[in-house]
């Protein structure tokens, strides 16, 4: 079975490493067994970003199964929809349709059966088989940057034709990436816009709390490592206490203390009301890309 990765950007080969991983677990018992061991294909349409990629994944399945690399492979765009069973199109939604127009009539001519899966914001099922041409079985999904390291979360809708077992193909590659959540595609937009946007977000949140530390007589470092980590600690102790947000800050706020006088500040500056804002315009330019 070969796994394939059409585009080498930031989140194509995010994923890329999270299927690497993957068939890294895999091989090794595929390999003892005598089973046809599984192969990861990149492309792009810079050919040195694509072997720039399958260079530096290819070590990670060769350590795991004790052999010379071989199972990562930089192609072209059509030799990859040619043969692989599981597609990824890792391309921004601009280029979707320059990018199927090329490959519309090699996928057109296989006899096989394959899954394609888009990354694509804004970009449905119904618009992704318009533009490949035929109703193949598709997953889309929408996945964040922090699957760089495994912390991701990847939000999934299969289509209605593609079985189960295909849907099992497509996570096991996507499980090291970090959380698998499942939601309609009504649901996907709004769902990528807090978990894929929500990075950026949080992102300028800690360089503002690290701003806000220096200011006060932090070394930069400190700051921005202190900022993160205590990003970090409040979002594990949201998840594993079970507690809604609300509850957690008040358990911070004393009367009369300094949390209540920085909360205080925060709703006069409306920082609830500009982050629902940026999610919702995040959302709304999702409508539009579709």
């Amino acid at each position: 079975m070969i796994y394939g990765f059409i585009g080498s950007g930031v989140m194509g080969s995010a994923l890329a490493r999270a299927t690497a991983k993957a068939l890294a677990k895999a091989v090794a018992q595929l390999t003892a067994s005598g089973d046809t061991p599984d192969e990861l294909w990149v492309s792009d349409v810079l050919p040195e970003k694509a072997a720039a990629l399958s260079e530096s994944l290819g070590p990670v399945i060769a350590e795991a199964a004790q052999e010379p690399s071989g199972r990562v492979k930089a192609v072209t765009n059509e030799e990859l929809a040619a043969s692989a069973s599981v597609i990824f199109l890792a391309v921004k939604p601009q280029y979707m349709e320059g990018m199927l127009a090329g490959i519309r009539e090699t996928l057109a001519a296989r006899e096989d059966r394959f899954i394609l899966v888009s990354m694509a914001a804004g970009l449905s099922i119904e618009r992704i088989k318009e533009l490949s041409g035929k109703d193949y079985p598709m997953v889309r999904i929408m996945p964040n940057t922090p699957a760089q390291i495994g912390q991701g979360v990847v939000i999934y809708t299969p289509d209605s034709i593609i079985t189960e077992e295909e849907v099992e193909q497509v996570l096991f590659a996507l499980r090291p990436a970090g959380k698998l959540v499942k939601l309609s595609e009504a649901q996907l937009d709004a769902g990528g816009c807090v978990s894929g946007c929500g990075p950026a977000f949080v992102d300028l949140f800690v360089e503002a709390l690290s701003d806000g530390g220096v200011l006060c007589g932090l070394p930069r470092k400190e700051a921005m490592e202190l900022s993160a980590q205590m990003v970090l600690g409040s979002a594990a102790l949201i998840l594993e206490s079970g507690q809604h947000p609300g509850a957690l800050k008040d358990a911070v706020t004393s009367p009369g203390g300094t949390t209540i006088e920085g909360v205080r500040a925060l709703e006069a500056g409306g920082f609830r009301s500009a982050v629902m804002e940026a999610v919702i315009a995040a959302w709304e330019k999702n409508k539009k890309l579709g």
